[in-house]
């Protein structure tokens, strides 16, 4: 049953490779669990008391709580699939919730820190692709995930824009600058794929599409430079785009398309961290803060 779901979740609702490795990961940690507390692979006859001894495990294993929360989600989804094909009468996994937590707030690079970077960068074949990788994460705020499936197709010199496929396949066109436009033209020049990853726009020196451990690598290396911050990894690079827009008067409708996001809740993200600029923008233009600043 359980590659029965894992076929669902790719041809079907079209999940990324790495979303259905996520989800194999967790029902296989479930199983094992399954098997060495009730001595049976036949983990989707679990009840309720189960599931909650395996999140009771996890926690005593110091996972996160983040972490948990993705395996009960995945639980869920699979436990529902068996719903909706009648395989079980009802869900063991159903009035269980996912743990409270507080997420972490993230503080983005910043504008000056990215600036900084330019200092950094050589003038080599590999420096150039590195940079042209970093400034596309950066200007575009595309996921890592984006990037390493970016096709040299999808970037149009021309009408400065990329195809962006996210997730669930969906299209999206993101604008790039004058300046990228160059950078990336220049790249285009010197890349020098195999006959088989031609495809692909970035590609490592020995000619293969990249990777995304080889995009974290590298955009940790070059933050590491420029900021002390403990968060230096592609998701920080969006999330600085994300935040950077916005404080530039972007319209956050127009950043939740650009970003992919099928949430306007998950672009409002990014507002949070800028309340004081909100409060002198307040203090500025609402009539009654003018008021109170004349008395």
């Amino acid at each position: 049953m359980r590659e029965k779901f894992l076929e669902y979740i790719e041809h079907e609702k079209r999940y990324s490779p790495h979303t259905v490795a996520s989800y194999r990961k967790d029902l296989k940690d479930f199983e094992l669990f399954y098997l060495k507390s009730e001595g049976s692979e036949n983990f989707f006859k679990a009840d309720k008391k189960i599931i909650r001894n395996f999140i009771a495990d996890l926690s005593e294993q110091n996972f996160s709580k983040r972490s948990i929360n993705r395996k009960i989600s995945s639980l869920r989804s699979f436990f529902l699939f068996l719903l909706k094909l009648g395989e079980i009468s009802m869900s063991p996994i159903e009035n269980i919730s996912s743990l409270k937590f507080y997420p972490e707030k993230q503080s983005p690079i910043s504008a000056d820190e990215m600036e900084d970077l330019q200092q950094y960068y050589d003038s080599d074949a590999d420096s150039l692709m590195e940079r042209a990788l970093i400034e596309v994460l950066y200007q575009t705020g595309m996921r890592k995930a984006e990037l390493c499936g970016l096709k040299f197709e999808d970037i149009s010199f021309q009408d400065a824009q990329i195809k962006v496929h996210g997730k669930g396949n969906k299209e999206r066109f993101i604008p790039i600058s004058e300046e990228l436009v160059e950078l990336l033209a220049k790249y285009s020049d010197i890349r020098n794929p195999l006959e088989d990853h031609k495809s692909y726009f970035f590609v490592s020196k020995k000619g293969r599409k990249i990777g995304e451990k080889f995009v974290y690598t590298t955009v940790n290396k070059y933050l590491s430079l420029v900021t002390t911050k403990d968060k230096k990894s592609p998701h920080m690079l969006r999330h600085s785009f994300a935040t950077h827009v916005l404080n530039n008067g972007a319209e956050i409708s127009k950043v939740k398309k650009i970003l992919g996001h099928s949430s306007l809740a998950s672009t409002q993200v990014y507002t949070n961290a800028n309340i004081e600029q909100l409060k002198k923008v307040f203090n500025l233009a609402h009539p009654r803060a003018a008021k109170k600043e004349e008395l």
